[in-house]
């Protein structure tokens, strides 16, 4: 480990004091006019990136070793809690329909985009990430990497910097999409637009401390179990797979006792947060720098395979052009993310299939993107 750094490696507390810190400002930024362009992940990512080529934290220490072993497996249950299968399949109509022909379209974009770039030795693995991302969102970056045992910080800083980059670019295009006349033509016009609509989504019960406690007590019992089972396997990277599936289970045969479980979701973000704060600090730019323009393309080419697809597929199937964007918002990005689009283009209709198309997505996304990474392989 690095020594010469102001803040040593075995500096536990300070570097817990910036990991927590970073994400704690990402969270702040997010709210605020130029943070907003971004996302509280990306600052978070970029805060602990430039302390770490700074030489102020090192890129390799025990802190960041726990937040990839605990916090980030304890996150993943915590995300899920409200993955009810059941409602998903029947509330979310032509919107689940273009999710899985968005879904079809990013893993055929992803096996044209790794025969065409090269990723080196460990690309398959980069491949069943980028796959598991793009069907499903950030939560699933994080889940692969683990179910795929892809640790090195490097390459995971270079994904999540080309994955946000690309993002970026690709929602302004589904924002503009609506917009042009003669693609709307083409498409089916049964999607209102609101005339007024709230800033926000539906809350759920108020966070209290005793919900807080619950929700991580039950995290931490599924990943013990989990990882448990792994382990008499034989197979240590599929605990988080067996975490994933565990928690789905329970929330479609028991959506009300674990929807009700207050703060989970919250709680999940935070530990994200720090997730992204300790790839930020595990990157070294020199690597990013050389392997990061590969996966720009490489990302690229992916969400283009896959917006071409699921255009062809809303126009087969007569879907709204609303429809087939917010279904992609919930490949690309996941609930949060496609349900502030519906929320700000006034598609009122769609906040909630929004929602259960991108849990569906956190949900199903890690098992294929893992099997699309060894298929590829």
């Amino acid at each position: 480990m690095e020594t010469t750094t102001l803040i040593s490696a075995d500096q536990t507390w300070a570097l817990w004091a910036v990991l927590l810190s970073a994400g704690a400002f990402g969270l702040w930024a997010e709210k605020t006019r130029w943070g907003s362009k971004l996302s509280g992940a990306v600052i978070a990512i970029g805060t602990t990136f430039v302390l770490s080529n700074l030489r102020v934290i090192p890129s390799a220490a025990p802190a960041y070793d726990v937040v990839w072993g605990y916090l980030v497996p304890l996150a993943i249950p915590l995300l899920l809690f409200k993955a009810d299968l059941k409602r998903i399949l029947r509330e979310s109509g032509p919107t689940l329909l273009a999710f899985a022909a968005g879904a079809v379209g990013t893993v055929a974009g992803t096996w044209i985009a790794y025969q065409l770039v090269p990723l080196g030795e460990e690309g398959w693995k980069l491949a069943g990430i980028f796959c598991a991302t793009y069907v499903g969102g950030s939560l699933n970056y994080m889940a692969a990497s683990e179910a795929l045992d892809l640790r090195s910080g490097d390459l995971l800083a270079a994904g999540i910097a080309a994955d946000n980059l690309v993002m970026t670019l690709y929602f302004l295009v589904l924002f503009a999409l609506p917009s042009v006349g003669w693609l709307r033509k083409r498409y089916a016009d049964r999607v209102e637009v609101a005339l007024d609509i709230d800033d926000g989504i539906a809350a759920g019960p108020g966070i209290t401390l005793g919900g807080m406690a619950t929700a991580l007590a039950l995290a931490a019992t599924l990943c013990a179990v989990g990882y448990g089972l792994a382990s008499r396997l034989g197979w240590s990277s599929a605990g988080i797979l067996i975490v994933t599936a565990m928690t789905v289970a329970l929330a479609t045969l028991r959506p009300k006792l674990m929807g009700g479980i207050s703060g989970a979701h919250e709680v999940g973000v935070l530990l994200m947060q720090f997730f992204f704060a300790a790839i930020g600090a595990s990157a070294n730019i020199g690597v990013v720098l050389r392997v990061g323009p590969l996966l720009f393309v490489f990302a690229a080419l992916i969400l283009t395979v896959h917006l071409l697809t699921i255009l062809a597929a809303g126009r087969l199937f007569k879907l709204d052009l609303a429809e087939i964007v917010i279904a992609s918002n919930a490949n690309m990005g996941g609930p949060t993310t496609a349900a502030a689009m519906a929320v700000a283009r006034r598609w009122q209709t769609l906040v909630i299939p929004a929602i259960l198309c991108g849990t569906l997505g956190y949900a199903v996304a890690t098992f294929i993107g893992v099997a699309v990474g060894h298929w590829v392989r």
